[in-house]
Formats: C-alpha cells, sequence, structure tokens
C-alpha cells in the first residue's frame, strides 16, 4: 500500500518553489553568538580530561566541577564548541534514557521502573540547572503529540495516555493527515540545541574549566603513576582521569570502534510563519511532534515561528565514513519537502531558509552505552542515536561514577554494564544496514507488519521499533 505521503504527495512545483532559495546552512549555529577557544599547545596538565565539547563533553565537564569544585577540568575539541550533533540537532530534550518504553521494556524489563525515575529526574534536574544559572536555551517543558497518520497507527496509541481521537487531534494541529494522537505532557523540553551548548560551555568555564578548540586528539599513553597523557599534534594534557565524549567520530578506543555506525539524519527550516499562515495550522500549545512510522518525522517551532521539519530519511555511507559532502542530499531534502506540505497544505507557497544534516552515532540497542577502559582511568559514553539531548547529561554522570571507582544506582544498573552487539566490518555493514532500511520501509508500507528480516534482528536484540 502506498503511505499517506505518497497517496497525497503535493504537485511538484510546489517543492521546487519552496527549496528555490534554501541555503545549505545549520539555522542553529546560524542564530547564536559562538565564542572562541584557543587552541592546546604545549604540556598542560589537569585531573580530567573531557574529549569532546558536544552535549556529553560539557555536561561533564559541568558536573565534575559541581562535584568537586577544586577539581581541574580540560575540554578538548576537534572543532569548535557545539559543531556537531550538538548544534544540528531537533532540540527534542527528553526523558527516556531507553529511546522509548518498548525499546526499555525490550531490553531491561526489570529496571524499567528504575530507568524511567532517573530519566524524569535527569530531565527536571536539566531544567533546574537552566534556571539556577540563568541559561539563555529556550528551554520549553511543551511534551510531544505523538500523531497517527495512517489507520493502522491509531490502534497503537488508543492506549495511551492522553489518546486524542482524529478530532481533538486536529483542534490542537490541524494537519489532514492525523487521524489519532496522544499528547505526552511532561516527558520532553524542547531547547535550542546550540544556544545549550554555547550556554554549558558558557557555565562550565564560569567554573573554572578550560575549552580548546581545534585541538583534535591523537592518541592516549600511559603516563605512569596512574597517568594518563592526552595528545593533540601541537600539544598534550597529563591527566589523573580521561571522559571520551566524541560521539559519531571514531573511537580513541580500539574495543568500541565497531559498537557505533554513522547515520545521517536531514531537517529543513522554514521561514517565519506569518499571522495567518500560524492561524491555519494552530499549533498553539506548541508541542514537538513525531509521527508513528519506522521511518518518521519530527517537527516543532522556534522562537521566531518558524518549523523545523526533520527525519524520515537516515542514510549510511558505504564504509562508515564521516564527510561533509554527505550533507548535501537534494533528494533527502525534497522528499521532506513533499511530506512538509502534505502534512500542512494550507502552508503552500511557503519558503525554506535553512537545509543542512548531521551524523547520528547509532547503536544496535538504539540507547547509549557506557564503560572504561585503561584501569579505570578512561571512560566513555557513545551510541545516543539520536536521543542524546537529554540523555548526554545523565551520560556524564555516569562516567563520572564510574572513573570515581564507587558504585551508585546508575553503575549498579544493567542497562550501564552491558555494551551493545557490535557492528560487523564492511562490507558486511553496508548490507545490513541496507537490508535494515528496506526491511523498516516495506513495513511502514504493510500496514506496521514486519517481516522476517525484522523479526529476526527483533530476536538477535538488534532491532528497533520507533
Amino acid at each position: 500500500m502506498q503511505t499517506v505521503f505518497e497517496r497525497r504527495a503535493p504537485r511538484p512545483s510546489v517543492v521546487a518553489h519552496s527549496l528555490a532559495t534554501t541555503r545549505q546552512s545549520v539555522f542553529w549555529l546560524d542564530d547564536v553568538a559562538r565564542p572562541r577557544h584557543p587552541s592546546l599547545t604545549g604540556s598542560h596538565a589537569a585531573d580530567l580530561v573531557v574529549v569532546g565539547a558536544g552535549y556529553t563533553g560539557l555536561w561533564t565537564a559541568l558536573r565534575a566541577k559541581e562535584r568537586d569544585p577544586g577539581r581541574t577540568v580540560v575540554v578538548l575539541d576537534a572543532g569548535r564548541v557545539g559543531w556537531a550533533a550538538s548544534g544540528r540537532n531537533g532540540g527534542f530534550c527528553e526523558a527516556s534514557l531507553t529511546h522509548g518504553q518498548e525499546n526499555g521494556l525490550r531490553r531491561w524489563p526489570e529496571e524499567l521502573a528504575a530507568l524511567d525515575a532517573l530519566g524524569r529526574r535527569n530531565l527536571d534536574e536539566i531544567g533546574e540547572t537552566v534556571q539556577r544559572y540563568g541559561m539563555d536555551a529556550e528551554f520549553e517543558r511543551t511534551g510531544t503529540l505523538s500523531v497517527a497518520v495512517e489507520p493502522h497507527q491509531v490502534e497503537w496509541l488508543a492506549e495511551e495516555e492522553g489518546f486524542l481521537d482524529a478530532a481533538a487531534t486536529r483542534a490542537l494541529v490541524d494537519s489532514p493527515t492525523y487521524l489519532a494522537g496522544a499528547w505526552e505532557r511532561d516527558e520532553t523540553a524542547l531547547v535550542h540545541p546550540a544556544k545549550l551548548a554555547m550556554e554549558l560551555a558558557r557555565v562550565a568555564v564560569s567554573l573554572g574549566v578550560e575549552i580548546f578548540e581545534h585541538s583534535r586528539v591523537t592518541r592516549l599513553e600511559d603516563g605512569g603513576e596512574g597517568a594518563v597523557v592526552v595528545r593533540t599534534a601541537a600539544g598534550s594534557v597529563r591527566a589523573g582521569s580521561v571522559a571520551l565524549a566524541t560521539n559519531v567520530f571514531p573511537s580513541l578506543l580500539a574495543r568500541t570502534r565497531l559498537l557505533t555506525v554513522p547515520v545521517y539524519d536531514y531537517v529543513l527550516m522554514t521561514e517565519p510563519l506569518t499571522a495567518s499562515q500560524r492561524a491555519a495550522i494552530g499549533w498553539a500549545e506548541r508541542q514537538g511532534i513525531a509521527d508513528l512510522a519506522n521511518q518518521f518525522h519530527y517537527y516543532r517551532q522556534t522562537a521566531d515561528g518558524r518549523i523545523l521539519f526533520g527525519g524520515y530519511d537516515a542514510v549510511y555511507h558505504p564504509g562508515g565514513r564521516i564527510r561533509a559532502r554527505y550533507e548535501d542530499r537534494p533528494e533527502s531534502f525534497a522528499r521532506l519537502a513533499s511530506h512538509f506540505f502534505t502534512t500542512f497544505p494550507q502552508l503552500e507557497g511557503l519558503r525554506f531558509t535553512h537545509k543542512w544534516a548531521g551524523a547520528i552515532d547509532t547503536c544496535s540497542r538504539f540507547c547509549a552505552f557506557y564503560g572504561r577502559a585503561r584501569k579505570g582511568r578512561v571512560a566513555y559514553a557513545a551510541g545516543f542515536t539520536g536521543l542524546g539531548v537529554g540523555a548526554s547529561r545523565f551520560g556524564a554522570d555516569v562516567m563520572l561514577d564510574l572513573l570515581s571507582g564507587e558504585k551508585t544506582e546508575r553503575t549498579e544498573l544493567r542497562m550501564v554494564r552491558e555494551t551493545p552487539i557490535p557492528f560487523p566490518p564492511e562490507p558486511a555493514a553496508s548490507i545490513g544496514v541496507a537490508l535494515m532500511k528496506t526491511a523498516m520501509d516495506r513495513a511502514d508500507h504493510r500496514e506496521g507488519r514486519r517481516g522476517l528480516f525484522l523479526k529476526t534482528m527483533d530476536a538477535i536484540g538488534m532491532g528497533f521499533d520507533s
């Protein structure tokens, strides 16, 4: 069967007009002041070195100073603060640590209640941190409206708290594609992604953290006497402990290099809507929105009245390489634009000002994993699989717990102690990802029914149902 986005596709001229003046640039990063930090040169010493100046690294630095203000902390990044996933995501800051109830229930049923409680506490503490430090991150506790856009998806929502029929859903946000909805009101906040990164860096620096940009770490060495030497091309830092927050980029530890693959996600941003355009769709409550297919869309409003629309395509490039040229994929942007105007046909004529993409650190269990290396002196967190805006703070606390050597509520979790199934090396990885993508697309065209391949992946622990 065809999906609604195929049955009700807009005219090609509508899509072409909307993309005619779109520029390849990340709206969030264009919309924020980006202070510069020096590059590392010469020899330094610190109690803790954090590799990576995205959310995970910045939360780790900030939390380390909050736990022990006297600790010396250095952050190193190959680029600039927040330049990668942390500056180009959708800004959905979720309480879930497991990428949804179903994924958590399938993997850790006996501790799901504890994981849910920890996730809610983590989101609450993010909000408290934003307030305590006066962080301008456009933090809004809006919740998420999940919408059914195919008849078979309605029953998936029927048992959800906050279930809404088609009329009630369209009274909140008016799309002719909506057949039902469920508004979860408190488990998601929306943020301005780049502002959150810049503010985390600002607060960390105010607490005494040193941040060095354009300082790619090349290797870790045994420094003797319980120390680790972190080397860059132009300098080094001798540290008592190291936290690796390298996200999608190649790990500095051989043991984790097959645990993630880079999957590219594509995003469009509209121009600000006029008053009449806003009235045509409603959406006064400013919820984040997501539909329910395997290949799903996510969308939200910005503070200045734009709509971010992303998702659907998830593209793995053979070899697992990360390249700037992969960020411009015309067919993905055209598909997103088409799906946007299927969702909101009343906005025909609206233009997209920005288009961009970014690589997601995908792992086989679809939520972050953690661990230690180098006799407990190095900790790592990675594999957030698109869920890192909120879960990165939890990951920071896990790494600090692991480095302390003490048992905590977090380190005793089976979810923390276990690692995901590794991906096979190339070319098997490319073949497997292609088969998965085909199978998920087929399921979306068969009323959500999962075929033999997806059922097999479910059985061995590498399946996911959004």
